[in-house]
Order: C-alpha cells, then sequence, then structure tokens
C-alpha cells in the first residue's frame, strides 16, 4: 500500500525562492500548453481523442493501395454505395438507397441518395460515381486492390443525375461485398481534378462523417467530425454533445510501445496489442480490451509446391501432421486466438468446418508418411534424407503479427522430427513479395482479410499473381469461378466447400491461427464497434464519458 510522506518545513533564501517560482511559473505554463497542444495527448482535452495506429502504410489513397491500416482513419472519411452491417453481415444501404440485379447478373443500377455532399461543397451524383470509376479503372492510377475489387466490370450508363448502372462480362457475386470496402469509396470529383495521382493521398475528400484536417506522413493524421453528416448508414449513431468531435491518429509500429501509450494515457484506442500485454490489461478497470475476429484467411504459411521438397503432397501433410499448432497458439498467442485448420477463418462465410479433422497433430505419423516418400536417416545425424540430400526447408515471413515467434516454434516441432528448418526474416511486403515471386523459400508467411469467401479466388487460382503456392487445379478453377458468378447463398456455399476440402486434401496452406485484433481503449469511451471487415473502428459511434 502506498502512504504519504509527512510535509516538512524548510527554509529557503530569496534568491531560491526566485527560483522556484520561475520554475513554478514555467511548470504551470507548461501544464496548460499541454491542454491546449494539438496532438491531443491529454485525455481531458475536451472530445478529442489520439488513435494509435500499428503500421505507417507505403500510401494512404484507398483508390490506390491496398494496407487494411489505411481503412482505420479513412473509413469515416468516405462512404461507400453500400455497407456489410457489422453484427447481421447483411447489406445494408449506404450512399446508394436501393440496387437491382438484371436476371442475367449483367448489370446492377443503383439508385443514389439525394442530398449528399462533399466535404468540399461537391454534389454527391451519378457523374460523382463514375468519376471514382473512371479513376479506379484507369490502368495509369495503379490500383492494388480497388480494381480487383470490382471484378469483371466493363464501364456504365447514367440514365439521369441519381440514377447508375454498372456493366459486367459475366455476373460477379461479390460486387456488394466489394462495393462496401473502404477501397471503394467515394471520393471529390472536384479534389481528385485539383490533385494529381500522388498529391491526392495528403488532400483527401469524401461524404463521410469525417473530415480530413490534415496528413504529416510519418508522424500523425487528424481528422474534424462533419457537422453537416445526415445520410449515414442504419448502423451509424446519431451525433451528440458527447460524440468524438476530433481523432488525431499517431503511429506505434514498435508493439512494445502500444500499452504503454494506452496506460499512460497517450493515445485513447490502440490495436495489435500484444497478447501478454493485453492479459497483463485486462486488471485495469480504467481499460477496456477488445478481441475483434477478422474475417478471410488465417495466419498461415503457403508451401511452395514447384520447389523440393515441397513439392511432394507427402512431405507437406507430414509437416501439417508435424505442427502442434495448439501450443504455438498458446505460447504465443496466450491461446486469445482460435486454431486454424483450414484456408478460411471460422467467422468468415462459407467457412467449412469439415476442415477441422483432417490433420491432427501426430509426429509418429507424420514420420511415417516421410518414410512412405522414402526418406530415412542413412548418416544417422537425426536429420532425414534421400538420395543423399537432408530434409531441409526454407521458411520466409515478416515481423508482424508475431510470425517470427511462430516460425522459431515451427523450427523446433520439426527440428524434434528430424527435419532442418532456415528461417529467413524480411523486413516489409516488397521483399516478402520478391521472395514469393522468385520461388525462393518452401514456405512463406501471408494472410489477407475478407468478408465474402471469393478472396479464396486470389491465392488458389491458377495463375492468381498471388497463388504464390503455384498450386494448379483445373477443378479447384472450375469451382472457384463459379462461386462468383452465383448469387444463390447455398449454391455458393457447396462451391467453397468443396474448394477448402480440396486445398487441404493438396495441402497447399499450413493454417495457423484465425487472426483477432486485441484493441484496447480508456473506459472513457463507449461504443467502440467495428465495421463488418474487422478493421475499421465506427468512429461515428464513439462517445466520449464524462
Amino acid at each position: 500500500m502506498l502512504t504519504r510522506a509527512p510535509l516538512r518545513r524548510v527554509p529557503v533564501s530569496a534568491g531560491v525562492l526566485g527560483v522556484l517560482l520561475l520554475v513554478l511559473c514555467l511548470a504551470v505554463a507548461g501544464v496548460v500548453a499541454l491542454a491546449l497542444r494539438s496532438d491531443g495527448n491529454n485525455a481531458d482535452n475536451g472530445n478529442r481523442i489520439v488513435y494509435g495506429l500499428t503500421l505507417n502504410p507505403s500510401g494512404f489513397d484507398p483508390h490506390i493501395h491496398v494496407s487494411n491500416e489505411l481503412g482505420i482513419p479513412f473509413f469515416s472519411v468516405y462512404d461507400t454505395l453500400v455497407y456489410r452491417h457489422p453484427q447481421t453481415m447483411d447489406f445494408v444501404p449506404g450512399l446508394a438507397e436501393r440496387w437491382e440485379m438484371s436476371p442475367d447478373g449483367l448489370n446492377w443500377t443503383f439508385t443514389l441518395k439525394q442530398g449528399v455532399r462533399f466535404h468540399d461543397g461537391t454534389p454527391f451524383n451519378a457523374q460523382a460515381v463514375a468519376a471514382n470509376l473512371d479513376r479506379i479503372t484507369n490502368p495509369e492510377l495503379g490500383s492494388g486492390k480497388a480494381r480487383a475489387l470490382l471484378g469483371p466490370y466493363t464501364g456504365y450508363t447514367i440514365s439521369d443525375d441519381y440514377t447508375i448502372t454498372l456493366h459486367f462480362s459475366e455476373p460477379y457475386a461479390p460486387l456488394l461485398d466489394g462495393l462496401s470496402q473502404v477501397y471503394l469509396g467515394m471520393a471529390s470529383p472536384k479534389a481528385l481534378q485539383e490533385h494529381s495521382k500522388n498529391t491526392y493521398q495528403w488532400h483527401q475528400v469524401g461524404t463521410g462523417p469525417y473530415m480530413l484536417q490534415e496528413i504529416v506522413p510519418g508522424d500523425h493524421i487528424i481528422l474534424r467530425r462533419n457537422p453537416d453528416y445526415a445520410w449515414g448508414p442504419v448502423f451509424y449513431a446519431e451525433a451528440t454533445a458527447q460524440s468524438v468531435d476530433t481523432v488525431e491518429f499517431r503511429f506505434y509500429e514498435d508493439p512494445a510501445t502500444r500499452s504503454l501509450a494506452l496506460e499512460s494515457g497517450e493515445v485513447q484506442v490502440i490495436g495489435e496489442l500484444l497478447p501478454t500485454d493485453a492479459e497483463l490489461l485486462l486488471g485495469n478497470t480504467q481499460l477496456r480490451i477488445f478481441r475483434v475476429p477478422i474475417p478471410g484467411l488465417p495466419q498461415q504459411f503457403f508451401f511452395n509446391l514447384k520447389r523440393a521438397p515441397t513439392d511432394d503432397v507427402a512431405v507437406r501433410k507430414a509437416l501439417l501432421h508435424a505442427t502442434n499448432r495448439t501450443a504455438i497458439v498458446d505460447a504465443v498467442f496466450q491461446g486469445q486466438s482460435p486454431v486454424a485448420y483450414g484456408p478460411l477463418t471460422s467467422v468468415t462465410p462459407y467457412y467449412d468446418p469439415a476442415v477441422e479433422t483432417l490433420y491432427p497433430f501426430d509426429p509418429a505419423f507424420a514420420q511415417s508418411l516421410l518414410q512412405g516418400a522414402g526418406w530415412g536417416d542413412a548418416d544417422g545425424d537425426g536429420i532425414w534424407d534421400r538420395d543423399g540430400e537432408p530434409l531441409k526447408l526454407t521458411v520466409v515471413f515478416a515481423s508482424w503479427n508475431q510470425t517470427p515467434e511462430v516460425a522459431q516454434l515451427l523450427q523446433s516441432q520439426w527440428r524434434d522430427i528430424g527435419i532442418e528448418v532456415e528461417l529467413i526474416r524480411v523486413p516489409d511486403f516488397p521483399t516478402l513479395r520478391d521472395y514469393a515471386q522468385r520461388g525462393d523459400f518452401n514456405l512463406i508467411a501471408f494472410y489477407d482479410f475478407g468478408v465474402d469467401a471469393s478472396l479464396l479466388n486470389r491465392f488458389y487460382m491458377s495463375g492468381s499473381s498471388s497463388n504464390w503456392s503455384g498450386f494448379s487445379d483445373p477443378e479447384l478453377d472450375g469451382w472457384l469461378q463459379e462461386a462468383v458468378r452465383q448469387v444463390d447463398a447455398e449454391t455458393r456455399a457447396g462451391l467453397y466447400m468443396s474448394a477448402q476440402q480440396r486445398i487441404m486434401e493438396q495441402a497447399v496452406v499450413l493454417p495457423i491461427r484465425e487472426y483477432v485484433n486485441l484493441v484496447g481503449s480508456t473506459a472513457r469511451l463507449d461504443g467502440l464497434i467495428f465495421s463488418a471487415q474487422g478493421w475499421w473502428p465506427l468512429l461515428r459511434n464513439l462517445q466520449v464519458v464524462r
């Protein structure tokens, strides 16, 4: 228990008293300055919060860049034509009040809300939608994700100021899901004209509940609440006197600094806490910890099917059986994430629970698979070999998501059954992608998020740019292609379940854990919920508790 020491009177000379008074005045001035600073570090600074970002993306324009982190601020700067309800996952009106698909699935007609204005006063209408579509589909823009979300889009027809029809070369069931993501947010045509492709990201203008005030690259982003906002989706709360007026985003790329910033009041919300830190913070009544499951791909390793020895399905299956995923999740993630068993997480629509029984942890069976494939230990060094070559794997990964710790445990577990593992840690995504494109690996770590199971098409279709495993299966291609053409939920479910079964039967991927974002916030904030995609907070709903 802390006790207060008794106060003592100490004689002070006039000179010392003057110095003390000066120091006191400066300290008071410093406190006043702190309360007025624009950095928002003082938690009592009105309805203003600091939100900690955990990655400094290479760019912030959602039409161009792909990081999920950019959506944390900009999901509230932009509105989308449709939204997914964060609780039901149903599609609800956004900037489009209704929509209709033609019987052949080749045309989608959107009736737009009227009376909507961009932050710069430009009216929102069908011409604005067209300007955004023209920009996104222009090859010179170099869209990393937005264009792909439109699928086989071929153009549009404007019927009147508030009606636009999008045309497709073939039916495309994931369209509404794509339109609900920040990467297809509607930007002001006026702002797009006034700025170049490279400079617009610093001057973004949407119709959303918050307006971009300032970006200082690598330092902070400031958003201000849009006082005229009156056209949000059904799950947005009405503004009150307790609504957050200003959000300042600052960067905390070092995971160890995040809990410290939260405990000290330097930030009021921050995600991707270390599991050990989140456990410790649970005992702090001034804070709240949220476990936010992320739909899409799990945290995983793709096998390279074009490089020995992982070109052998028996070796891949042996590695799956030799991996104690539960032990990894318990040790690295403190049991705060579910174990992953297949190419989709269990919170993703069309997930097939049958994959959970395919590869139980069984080191003895793993060794029997290797022996059946011709591997042995001819030289008695404890490492499997065949034709004089040791069973050695190269595992490539980046530093995020505690993947280095996961990789080290894999190395240890596989060494126990006679497999040698070289670990290669890369500094960033471009380097990781270079390894993938060269095929210079046996396993490579990567994951992605998304609500629609069509995410599988990007990673498992033959010839896809993100098919890092090199897997090619004509029957799987047929299932995945048909699944994006079908709008019937039951039909799509059957196709995606078949796809998941095939991917795991061929041991194309080593799933580790389902991604769960551990988010901490001050207890002085209410209404912290996230979009259906899991990553993006609904800033409109935040309330400051006095």
